[in-house]
């Protein structure tokens, strides 16, 4: 059997293909939706509200872990890799930005469900995660907080990854953000 086409070697191309495109703003519509309901879960009433807040972050949190690997084995294997706009430093640090976002992602999906797990959380009251650990109060504190810096640390780098796609788009017009966009790349 033939090793499959990555349309991302076809000539010409100017966009990604679809499924990067996808896996790219579901990634992000996750990370920001986490983070978000990740600083709010507190805030809600204790009980039933906040236990439900907290299970919707762990379920989205597994799902993203179901993205993130379907995301790293299509990008290896079968996404479309389009060549760089930019030699030199820049195309550098973009390389670096994109590879410190993968090991962001997959170190905040690693605490997380270290945290979830050495809780021994409840999700939804219907499924116990697997419990690890005596559930030091300590151990279980450091965790969280790896979790919550690892947390911060991608938004912050997503938001510089976000802002240097608009300056190419607004200000360098290189038209870099229509490689990302859903539907005909405009002429």
């Amino acid at each position: 059997m033939n090793a499959p086409l990555r349309p991302a070697e076809t000539a010409g191309e100017s966009r990604y293909d679809a499924a990067t495109i996808w896996l790219h703003w579901i990634t992000a519509a996750l990370v920001l939706g986490l983070w978000t309901l990740g600083e709010l879960a507190d805030a809600f009433p204790r009980g039933a509200p906040r236990d439900a807040a907290w299970s919707v972050h762990v379920a989205a949190g597994l799902l993203l872990t179901a993205i993130l690997a379907v995301r790293v084995v299509w990008r290896a294997g079968y996404g479309r890799a389009l060549p760089p706009l930019e030699a030199g430093p820049l195309h550098a640090l973009s390389r670096l930005t994109h590879l410190a976002l993968y090991a962001l992602l997959i170190a905040v999906v690693a605490s997380g469900i270290a945290n979830a797990s050495y809780r021994g959380f409840n999700l939804f009251g219907v499924w116990a995660m697997p419990q690890f650990g005596t559930a030091d109060r300590a151990t279980r504190r450091m965790i969280n907080e790896w979790h919550e810096w690892t947390a911060n640390l991608i938004l912050a780098v997503s938001l510089l990854h976000a802002a240097a796609a608009l300056v190419h788009h607004y200000v360098w017009r290189d038209r870099l953000i229509d490689r990302m966009r859903f539907g005909r790349t405009p002429a």
